[in-house]
């Protein structure tokens, strides 16, 4: 299996570069990977003392960013690398206050990996949630350097639980521990000898509760929304927009307004959601000179504002779960004390699951189920803060999983 892994490692290589001269996004990750030995020569001195957080994505960054600033704070004279594997990460947080050298990391040849962890040496290494890189933890194992998975969260169907699963369930076996987000996947860390583990939550738990001591003020929004009752739609795709926009034709008006702050913002697809809308539209990008208020939605064609906006919400729709890219964050309107309402697709996400049960998070599937669904919470306001208020509580009960993290690595 060691053969193959490392076969598909350098078949991969070859495939990316092939595939950078079509797409974009992933011309960005193979010439980033090729300057990722460049930069932490430059930045980081054998000498260094130093701490490595690798995220996959933006959402794995966010999720360990709260571990990551109190572990910044306990080791103040550690230089820290942060490293990501995908664009949508680096390009957003490439400058990200948090690091002294941000990177992306190099595909994980058993050569490569080996140049990598002697450039950064970590004294701690701190994974986020999965993407398990057998080479580069064989590395650190065999130095004595130590590693740990930060909310982690495991299903029967992955390769570690399978027959052929023994090299990657050896790559497990290689941190120290394994911080999980709940009692199942420790189970089933059990049940391949891995008992190294905790069940400590979910650290964006953490994360969306700390939203509540920034200042999320938003000028524009205050004068979009006035004393409108206000749907955000945070992370929407095609699939999401096509059940609400026949929603937002038919109730879109002074009195009831959306945001929309779709996933992809391309000017081609942002123009296309504009003109489906038949109530006054505007983007934020044209808001200047506009009086806002006199529109009864706003499409915000740009991205780090939408964590702020959600305050701003008496209703939100979050999505991703309607068609097969993965359900983007419903914490982070939860936390604001707003009901949510999801699509159908969401098997993979625990906390869709727990806070459904809870009774704050409503899963729709069908147009008619979203309009009847979204109408009673604008007809109904005792209902929606009954919900919110579920949901509020379930993110004040279930946060806290950072400072178990943190005790336990500090030692």
């Amino acid at each position: 299996m060691n053969l193959l892994y490392n076969l598909g490692i350098f078949l991969t290589g070859i495939v990316l570069k092939i595939i950078a001269l079509f797409n974009p996004k992933i011309k960005l990750g193979v010439e980033g990977r090729a300057n990722t030995f460049k930069i932490l020569k430059q930045s980081i001195l054998p000498e260094d003392k130093t701490l490595w957080f690798h995220c996959a994505s933006l959402g794995e960054y966010e999720q360990g960013l709260p571990v990551f600033k109190k572990l910044r704070v306990l080791y103040p004279n550690h230089k820290v690398v942060l490293s990501f594997f995908s664009p949508s990460g680096y390009e957003i947080r490439k400058n990200s206050e948090i690091a002294d050298s941000v990177v992306y990391l190099p595909l994980d040849s058993k050569s490569k990996a080996k140049k990598f962890v002697d450039l950064v040496h970590p004294e701690i290494t701190v994974f986020v949630k999965y993407d398990i890189w057998p080479n580069v933890l064989n590395e650190l194992e065999k130095r004595h350097l130590k590693a740990f998975l930060i909310s982690a969260n495991f299903r029967p169907q992955q390769s570690y639980f399978k027959f052929y699963g023994e090299f990657m369930r050896q790559a497990l076996k290689s941190f120290d521990h394994i911080f999980v987000q709940n009692e199942s996947s420790k189970v089933l860390l059990d049940s391949i000898g891995i008992t190294q583990t905790s069940v400590t939550g979910d650290t964006r738990f953490d994360r969306v509760s700390d939203q509540l001591n920034q200042d999320n003020n938003l000028p524009f929004i205050n004068e979009f929304k006035q004393d409108a009752l206000c749907v955000v739609i945070g992370s929407s795709w095609p699939e999401d927009e096509a059940l609400l926009i026949p929603h937002i034709n038919a109730h879109a008006s002074e009195n009831v307004k959306y945001i929309i702050a779709p996933h992809n913002i391309k000017p081609n697809l942002i123009a296309d959601l504009k003109a489906q809308i038949t109530a006054k539209t505007v983007l934020f990008s044209e808001k200047e000179d506009k009086n806002l208020s006199d529109y009864s939605v706003l499409i915000v064609d740009t991205i780090g504002l939408l964590t702020k906006i959600y305050a701003y919400a008496d209703i939100a729709y979050v999505g991703g779960a309607m068609g097969k890219t993965g359900l983007h964050n419903i914490l982070e309107p939860s936390v604001f004390g707003v009901p949510v309402i999801i699509g159908k697709n969401y098997q993979k996400f625990p906390e869709a699951h727990n806070m459904i049960a809870h009774g704050g998070v409503q899963s729709i599937s069908s147009h008619s189920q979203l309009d009847s669904t979204l109408t009673q919470l604008i007809e109904n306001e005792n209902q929606r803060k009954q919900l919110g208020f579920l949901n509020t509580e379930f993110v004040k009960k279930n946060k806290d999983a950072v400072i178990q993290i943190i005790n336990y690595i500090r030692k």
